[in-house]
């Protein structure tokens, strides 16, 4: 059950709760128990939602929450949004990381709702009309104290769109589309660093499964001082996330220790991408198994396979294959493996990796055909991988007279040549060269 606060301070929240009620059917009720101003006289029902309407500003409103009937899983707060960004539409939980200049308490937090913070901004991308961008907000101003999960949804960013009704319908239609939706998920962290309007965070909801519960700008940072000395600030700001990792953005050791002296993990973004999709406890194996995320560990397309062994690589094999094709030799990585060792930044596979069945044989099949590219022959045996090539031989050439020099390169090209009236002919200048590669 979602609860829907209204406030009738605000023209775009007024605006967008008149499209809500157009967008569906609702049933209607007065509430006698309760002032008008104050969530009370008319209350709006429909399967999943209940409608309230209040005079005060949200942000003055300790929990609206307590003004509904429903036993509500969560609450959306639909509102304008200030600023110099455009039209824009946007979503964010409410919070203190420093003083409450803006309502609720300081260092304090709402609870967040991460999951359906995820769903209603897809939504907003769904519905937003032409001209307007979507997106998230750092964590900023009250209320701090609403007894369930809770988030705004804002149209913005200035009169002219508070008071356009295609943007107020679109904000309405968004909430509208989250019925049922849960507050939480299994994936969710909280954010640290960056802007107010928190790119890098927004990236990770669009192109990763994880959740972002409350965000700290880099001005909600300096607000809030010393990360050592308001551990306890941090500590809530996890709690109200249900979270227990940090994407920290930006370089920032002091913040970092102090949240892993929480108990809290700190993870890079390329963390949060290599992990999106792979069980949590499997990423936790094979980091153990392998190596760590941030040193270089990379998933294979056999990661869902439950019975593996960590084999070296056959390393010399590997970087023949990768210096004759490298995306081919990744490929064959990839797919022959549930989790590979890499170094420069993923690019290149190297050291240890996850096996599975006949994951290895596979992949040194897979890397003798990339092979065969450049050598004229190549075999397995008793585990070795030979190649051979023929090639232009020098030394061959001056036994057969040729002057170093043009001859030389035209007989390594493939050309024949004469000297002293006779033809020499490329393979009559060429060697067998063999490579051999344990396995």
């Amino acid at each position: 059950m979602i609860g829907i606060v209204v406030s009738r301070a605000d023209s775009a929240s007024v605006h967008i709760g008149e499209h809500l009620l157009e967008l569906a059917d609702w049933d209607e009720r007065t509430d006698g128990d309760r002032p008008d101003a104050d969530g009370g006289g008319t209350v709006f029902f429909r399967d999943g939602f209940e409608l309230r309407e209040f005079d005060d500003l949200h942000i003055d409103l300790d929990d609206p929450a307590a003004a509904f009937d429903a036993d509500l899983d969560l609450l959306v707060v639909v509102s304008r949004h200030s600023g110099e960004t455009g039209a824009l539409l946007t979503a964010h939980f409410t919070g203190n990381f420093g003083p409450a200049d803006y309502g609720g308490e300081p260092g304090r937090f709402a609870r967040a709702c991460p999951n359906a913070q995820r769903a209603v901004v897809e939504a907003l991308r769904d519905r937003a009309p032409d001209g307007y961008e979507v997106g998230i907000e750092a964590t900023h101003h009250g209320p701090t104290e609403p007894t369930v999960p809770s988030m705004f949804v804002e149209l913005g960013s200035d009169d002219e769109q508070w008071d356009d009704p295609e943007g107020a319908r679109a904000v309405a239609a968004a909430v509208l589309d989250i019925e049922g939706v849960a507050p939480d998920a299994d994936r969710q962290l909280v954010g640290f660093g960056g802007g107010h309007y928190a790119p890098r965070f927004e990236r990770v909801l669009r192109e990763t499964d994880w959740r972002v519960g409350h965000i700290a700008a880099d001005w909600q940072l300096k607000a809030m001082g010393a990360p050592e000395k308001n551990r306890d600030v941090l500590r809530r700001a996890f709690e109200a996330s249900a979270a227990d990792l940090a994407l920290v953005d930006g370089d920032r050791s002091d913040l970092a220790a102090a949240l892993e002296a929480e108990g809290f993990r700190v993870v890079s973004e390329t963390w949060v991408r290599e992990t999106s999709g792979v069980p949590l406890d499997r990423v936790a194996a094979l980091e153990a198994a392998v190596t760590t995320i941030e040193e270089g560990l990379r998933f294979g397309a056999r990661i869902d396979v439950d019975d593996y062994e960590v084999v070296s690589l056959p390393d010399g094999l590997l970087g023949e294959a990768q210096g004759i094709d490298l995306d081919a030799a990744l490929d064959a990585v990839h797919e022959t493996t549930v989790a590979f060792h890499t170094t420069e930044g993923g690019t290149r596979a190297v050291g240890r990796a996850a096996v599975a069945g006949d994951g290895y044989d596979e992949l040194v099949s897979r890397l003798c055909d990339v092979l065969r590219e450049k050598y004229d022959s190549v075999v397995r045996d008793d585990g070795a991988v030979t190649a051979a090539t023929r090639a232009f031989d020098p030394a061959v050439a001056r036994e057969f007279g040729v002057p170093e020099g043009p001859a030389f390169g035209k007989l390594s090209a493939g050309q024949s040549v004469e000297v002293d009236g006779e033809t020499v002919a490329p393979e009559d200048v060429s060697k067998d060269r063999l490579v051999e590669f344990t396995v």
